[in-house]
């Protein structure tokens, strides 16, 4: 070592040391490494006001976050049904139901208070509607009336009045029955779904809607000139919208039948109601990159209730 020499105070670190200088070194500076947590911690433990108030701006953060995840898990729904509204509800009886059937506990109390259906009371079954079977009814009617002698020359009064009474009285019972053959009621989940198919394609083709809605059409580019549109010739039973209403009756009428008792059991149908919802959702991706911000865009999704998870990411169940 060198040797040390004794001085005054401020001159105890001077040392004589005969060796060169080193040289510079032309290395960039590296930082030191900051406090760790657990050091922070410990620091921040020491101001008691200080560690309130950071465990109070903790405590608000983990709110606010579970309750954002709780706003988009309700937003995002379910792949199969979305979030049913009255329409998509109004499936299960082919619009005929005024009110909606409310959920019921194991004792049978009722759950919820049952809100009002969008009806179509105008349809019928076996693909008829109202004025269809009303007109065969009057057809019917004039058909199988008795004749009569309107001079009253020929005829006997007192018979053909009697006649036209048990006309009246068997008219009446063959009107009820009609009713109760036509009526969707009665009818079958084949009956329901074309019955429903015919409420898809007047509430959401385009044949309609092009007249109803405001902004029909997405909007278009900058320097886009519109096109005229040609007017349609019949209705609409082939657009994307059309198509995918269509989906969602035949989904939610498989998806109850596999919710019940045995449905756990029916492997095919399962797979089936995979397949029918993987084509909504192709669908659905076609129409958000062709129709999003259109008025059709918005009257589908707020009229079925597709959430974002009938579209998308991936869809397994």
């Amino acid at each position: 070592m060198p040797p040390r020499i004794p001085g005054p105070q401020g001159l105890r670190g001077l040392t004589l040391c005969l060796r060169p200088a080193p040289t510079p070194a032309f290395q960039p500076l590296v930082q030191t490494a900051n406090l760790s947590r657990k050091e922070k911690i410990r620091k921040m433990k020491q101001d008691p006001y200080a560690w309130a108030q950071a465990q109070q701006r903790k405590a608000a953060s983990v709110s606010r976050r579970k309750e954002l995840e709780a706003q988009r898990d309700a937003g995002w729904g379910s792949p199969i049904h979305g979030i049913p509204t009255p329409f998509v509800e109004s499936f299960d009886t082919a619009g005929q139901a005024p009110l909606s059937t409310p959920l019921v506990d194991k004792h049978g109390n009722p759950l919820e208070e049952p809100h009002p259906l969008p009806t179509t009371p105008q349809l019928r079954n076996y693909l008829l509607s109202e004025e269809e079977v009303e007109k065969a009814i009057e057809q019917a009617r004039n058909l199988t009336k008795p004749l009569t002698d309107p001079t009253g020359l020929t005829g006997d009064p007192v018979k053909e009045a009697e006649e036209l009474e048990i006309h009246e009285a068997k008219h009446k019972k063959a009107v009820l029955a009609i009713q109760r053959i036509a009526d969707l009621a009665n009818g079958n989940a084949k009956d329901r779904k074309h019955a429903n198919i015919r409420r898809c394609i007047e509430t959401f083709g385009r044949h309609n809607t092009d007249l109803s809605l405001e902004n029909p059409q997405p909007p278009l580019s900058r320097g886009v000139v519109p096109q005229p549109q040609v007017p349609r010739a019949g209705p609409d039973t082939g657009s994307s919208e059309v198509q995918i209403a269509i989906l969602t009756a035949k989904i939610r009428a498989l998806a109850h039948a596999l919710d019940s008792q045995r449905g756990n059991k029916d492997k095919v149908n399962k797979r089936n109601l995979r397949k029918l919802c993987h084509k909504r959702q192709r669908l659905l991706r076609y129409m958000e990159k062709k129709e999003r911000g259109s008025g059709r865009w918005q009257h589908m999704l707020e009229t079925l209730g597709l959430s974002p998870a009938t579209w998308k990411e991936q869809i397994s169940f």
